[in-house]
Protein backbone atom coordinates (compact mmCIF):
# COMPACT_ATOMS: atom_id res chain seq x y z
CA UNK A 1 0.00 0.00 0.00
CA UNK A 2 1.33 3.38 -0.90
CA UNK A 3 2.59 5.83 1.81
CA UNK A 4 -0.17 8.35 0.07
CA UNK A 5 -3.17 6.62 0.04
CA UNK A 6 -2.74 5.92 3.77
CA UNK A 7 -1.85 10.01 4.13
CA UNK A 8 -4.93 10.82 1.92
CA UNK A 9 -5.64 14.34 2.33
CA UNK A 10 -3.19 14.69 5.23
CA UNK A 11 -0.10 15.81 3.21
CA UNK A 12 -2.00 18.93 1.50
CA UNK A 13 -3.33 20.01 4.63
CA UNK A 14 -0.63 19.67 6.52
CA UNK A 15 1.53 22.03 3.68
CA UNK A 16 -1.76 24.72 3.77
CA UNK A 17 -1.12 24.90 7.55
CA UNK A 18 2.38 24.96 8.26
CA UNK A 19 2.82 28.73 7.54
CA UNK A 20 0.30 29.68 9.49
CA UNK A 21 1.67 27.72 11.85
CA UNK A 22 5.12 28.68 11.85
CA UNK A 23 4.41 32.28 11.64
CA UNK A 24 1.70 31.98 14.29
CA UNK A 25 4.59 29.97 16.55
CA UNK A 26 6.96 32.60 15.57
CA UNK A 27 4.58 35.45 17.18
CA UNK A 28 3.45 34.25 20.22
CA UNK A 29 7.48 33.49 21.10
CA UNK A 30 8.12 37.07 20.77
CA UNK A 31 4.67 38.49 21.56
CA UNK A 32 3.19 36.00 23.94
CA UNK A 33 0.61 38.63 26.16
CA UNK A 34 -1.12 38.67 22.38
CA UNK A 35 -1.94 35.21 22.26
CA UNK A 36 -2.28 34.25 25.84
CA UNK A 37 -6.10 33.47 27.01
CA UNK A 38 -5.39 34.62 30.49
CA UNK A 39 -4.48 32.23 32.95
CA UNK A 40 -6.03 29.90 31.49
CA UNK A 41 -8.63 29.74 34.16
CA UNK A 42 -9.66 26.70 36.43
CA UNK A 43 -12.69 27.01 34.35
CA UNK A 44 -10.97 26.97 30.96
CA UNK A 45 -8.54 24.18 31.98
CA UNK A 46 -11.38 22.16 33.08
CA UNK A 47 -13.64 22.19 29.52
CA UNK A 48 -10.37 21.88 27.89
CA UNK A 49 -9.43 18.74 29.50
CA UNK A 50 -12.78 17.21 28.95
CA UNK A 51 -13.03 18.00 25.14
CA UNK A 52 -9.68 17.27 24.87
CA UNK A 53 -9.80 13.44 26.18
CA UNK A 54 -12.27 12.16 23.90
CA UNK A 55 -10.47 14.13 20.83
CA UNK A 56 -7.23 12.18 21.47
CA UNK A 57 -8.97 9.02 21.82
CA UNK A 58 -10.87 10.07 18.45
CA UNK A 59 -7.40 10.70 17.34
CA UNK A 60 -5.76 7.53 17.94
CA UNK A 61 -8.68 5.69 17.56
CA UNK A 62 -8.59 7.00 13.70
CA UNK A 63 -5.42 6.75 13.39
CA UNK A 64 -5.20 2.55 14.39
CA UNK A 65 -8.15 2.20 12.05
CA UNK A 66 -5.97 3.65 9.32
CA UNK A 67 -3.22 1.60 9.62
CA UNK A 68 -4.93 -1.32 10.26
CA UNK A 69 -7.52 -1.05 7.59
CA UNK A 70 -5.83 0.55 4.62
CA UNK A 71 -3.08 -1.73 4.16
CA UNK A 72 -5.81 -4.42 3.59
CA UNK A 73 -7.54 -2.30 0.92
CA UNK A 74 -10.81 -2.10 3.39
CA UNK A 75 -12.78 0.78 3.27
CA UNK A 76 -13.12 2.04 7.24
CA UNK A 77 -17.19 2.39 8.00
CA UNK A 78 -16.83 2.26 11.95
CA UNK A 79 -15.88 3.55 15.18
CA UNK A 80 -15.57 6.94 14.59
CA UNK A 81 -16.33 6.93 10.72
CA UNK A 82 -19.19 5.72 11.47
CA UNK A 83 -20.16 9.13 13.11
CA UNK A 84 -18.61 11.17 10.55
CA UNK A 85 -16.80 10.94 7.20
CA UNK A 86 -13.30 12.08 8.16
CA UNK A 87 -12.98 12.50 12.11
CA UNK A 88 -9.15 12.54 11.93
CA UNK A 89 -9.40 15.94 10.32
CA UNK A 90 -11.83 17.02 11.82
CA UNK A 91 -11.27 15.64 15.51
CA UNK A 92 -7.55 16.92 15.46
CA UNK A 93 -9.02 20.62 13.88
CA UNK A 94 -11.77 20.73 16.72
CA UNK A 95 -11.18 18.46 19.46
CA UNK A 96 -7.48 18.26 19.85
CA UNK A 97 -5.76 21.68 18.81
CA UNK A 98 -7.68 24.54 20.29
CA UNK A 99 -7.85 22.88 23.43
CA UNK A 100 -4.22 21.74 23.89
CA UNK A 101 -3.64 25.71 23.24
CA UNK A 102 -6.04 26.51 25.33
CA UNK A 103 -4.30 24.45 28.40
CA UNK A 104 -0.68 26.08 27.30
CA UNK A 105 -2.20 29.57 27.52
CA UNK A 106 -2.81 30.39 23.80
CA UNK A 107 -5.21 30.96 21.28
CA UNK A 108 -3.14 30.37 18.31
CA UNK A 109 -4.12 26.10 18.39
CA UNK A 110 -7.85 27.35 18.44
CA UNK A 111 -6.47 29.06 15.14
CA UNK A 112 -4.16 26.66 13.55
CA UNK A 113 -7.41 24.07 14.26
CA UNK A 114 -9.45 26.37 12.21
CA UNK A 115 -7.13 26.33 9.48
CA UNK A 116 -6.70 22.77 9.55
CA UNK A 117 -10.67 22.18 9.24
CA UNK A 118 -10.70 24.61 6.41
CA UNK A 119 -8.23 22.31 4.37
CA UNK A 120 -9.92 19.78 5.04
CA UNK A 121 -12.96 20.84 3.51
CA UNK A 122 -10.80 22.00 0.26
CA UNK A 123 -9.11 18.87 -0.15
CA UNK A 124 -11.37 15.91 1.33
CA UNK A 125 -13.72 16.14 -1.76
CA UNK A 126 -10.68 14.88 -3.81
CA UNK A 127 -10.07 12.39 -1.14
CA UNK A 128 -13.92 10.85 -1.43
CA UNK A 129 -13.34 11.15 -5.37
CA UNK A 130 -10.52 8.22 -4.65
CA UNK A 131 -12.21 6.79 -2.57
CA UNK A 132 -15.18 6.42 -4.44
CA UNK A 133 -13.57 5.37 -7.42
CA UNK A 134 -12.06 2.60 -5.30
CA UNK A 135 -14.48 1.39 -3.53
CA UNK A 136 -17.53 1.89 -5.68
CA UNK A 137 -21.06 0.56 -4.48
CA UNK A 138 -19.67 0.76 -0.92
CA UNK A 139 -18.31 3.59 -0.59
CA UNK A 140 -22.14 5.14 -1.95
CA UNK A 141 -23.96 2.56 0.73
CA UNK A 142 -20.80 4.40 3.43
CA UNK A 143 -22.00 7.59 2.29
CA UNK A 144 -25.82 7.13 2.66
CA UNK A 145 -25.12 5.67 6.48
CA UNK A 146 -22.56 8.03 8.12
CA UNK A 147 -24.13 10.27 10.59
CA UNK A 148 -22.53 13.74 10.03
CA UNK A 149 -20.89 13.33 6.05
CA UNK A 150 -19.80 16.81 7.54
CA UNK A 151 -19.47 18.74 10.51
Amino acid sequence: MKLSILVGSGKKIGLLTLPFLVIGLTLNVFFPSFFNVGGPHLSLLVVSIIILVPGIINWIWSVVLILTKIPRKELITNGPYSIIKHPLYTGVALLVLPWVGFIFNTWLGAVIGIIVYIGSRIYSPEEEKILSQLFGQKWEEYCKKVLLPWL
